[in-house]
């Protein structure tokens, strides 16, 4: 099996400035890829590695010829933390092989960066439930972190045993995390020691789309206002109906669509002269395309997949100091009914936005922005951390918590 090393500097600037205090690494599999959106695995474990090397293990790709042997391809994308991208032939099954081959790379990869011993007795961080039948009670690890971010299972396209495979990992894991209250509801059910850590936010970037120096993107900036946007996965999760909508009733409105397509097919997508979708941008530009925004939507559909999100998003939107609109998701209505407006029909939604055009309702907008200025991934990560070393076996495994300054 080969192993290729590259070290890239895609560091991002605020969080790159760490030095290493623990003494253990994390090694983190995930269904996520991290070039992919920058979410809540990215936030997390790039603050995780001031103080803990990170290993990151994706998903595989089966991108290789029939017959090609495995390959394993390590990258640096930042200060502390290591992608290690595996590679399979087209058809591979996953079977007893493949979890022998995913064991195999993943312990090569773990012995090529442990220069410092911090991997002899790695933390276990999971993402993906369907790593855990391969990866649980391997690598001499010290303790099992799930942070279940979305029931999965309820997603499109789920695999067959994800239910299993989720039932295994908690029955193995030492302490859970949950990105929504919902989903906290749910699986605190199943575990003894469930915590609920919604989103955070890096508010001086998202804030950025108020400043008068930051540019508007070119692919946007000759587009009449009023302009209502997104920013995001755009999946089975959108309301498609609900954009077509909007468009159709208000044809002198752009509605700016910014975010990879996946899991639904393009030529679906609802198209008018009046709706953009951009495509994938850099979470570096995203308070650009906010500027434009005169408002920032949230047009979830309501349906299995989106009934235990927390979307990450609501702070991002709301650290623009533009007026925001969702639907009718249950965390965004438990956590920020205050603050955005919330439309159950697209006649509830222009009539929302129309308000919000007007300028009626600034003073939300205000507590918005503080809400956003208060709620730092910093905070959060200090107390994760004060948790895992409380949940896992000692012996050394105390690290210095992450300043939330």
């Amino acid at each position: 099996m080969g192993v290729n090393l590259t070290m890239t500097g895609n560091s991002q600037s605020e969080i790159n400035n760490a030095s290493p205090g623990c003494n253990y690494g994390i090694v983190a599999l995930s269904h996520l890829r991290w070039s992919f959106v920058w979410q809540r695995p990215q936030q997390f474990l790039s603050r995780f590695a001031k103080t803990s090397p990170v290993l990151f293990v994706e998903e595989p790709e089966f991108n290789l010829e029939p017959g090609q042997k495995p390959q394993l391809e390590l990258e640096s994308v930042m200060e502390n933390v290591t992608v290690a991208h595996i590679r399979l032939a087209q058809g591979t099954p996953r079977d007893e092989q493949f979890e022998a081959t995913m064991r195999d790379l993943t312990e090569q990869a773990i012995s090529e960066i442990n220069t410092d011993g911090k991997f002899d007795q790695p933390l276990l961080w999971f993402y993906n439930p369907m790593d855990a039948p391969w990866a649980l009670g391997q690598f001499n690890s010290r303790g099992v972190v799930y942070d279940c971010m979305d029931e999965l299972s309820q997603f499109r396209f789920a695999p067959a045993n994800l239910v299993q495979s989720e039932k295994l990992l908690l029955e193995n894991a030492d302490i859970v995390f949950t990105g929504g209250y919902e989903l906290w509801t749910r699986k605190k059910a199943q575990h003894s020691n469930v915590h609920f850590f919604g989103c955070g936010v890096e508010y001086n970037h998202f804030a950025l789309a108020q400043a008068d120096e930051t540019m508007i993107p070119e692919d946007v900036a000759h587009l009449a206002s009023p302009i209502l946007g997104w920013f995001g996965v755009i999946d089975e999760r959108m309301d498609y109906d609900l954009v077509a909508a909007l468009a159709a009733a208000r044809p002198d409105w752009n509605f700016v669509m910014v975010g990879p397509v996946v899991k639904v097919d393009p030529n679906s997508l609802p198209q008018a002269p009046n709706i953009h979708w951009v495509g994938q941008r850099d979470y570096m530009v995203l308070p650009n395309y906010c500027k434009a925004f005169d408002v920032c939507m949230m047009s979830f559909a309501i349906n299995e997949a989106t009934e235990f999100i927390n979307p990450t998003k609501a702070l991002e939107y709301l650290s623009t100091g533009k007026p925001v609109i969702s639907t009718p998701v249950k965390d965004v209505v438990r956590q920020y009914k205050d603050l955005v407006y919330i439309a159950a029909t697209p006649d509830e939604f222009i009539q929302h936005a129309e308000a919000a055009l007007g300028g009626e309702d600034a003073e939300r907008v205000e507590q918005g922005v503080e809400k956003a200025r208060n709620s730092s991934w910093e905070s959060t990560v200090e107390q994760m951390q004060n948790l895992i070393a409380q949940a896992i076996s000692t012996g050394g495994s105390q690290c210095e918590a992450t300043s939330s300054a």
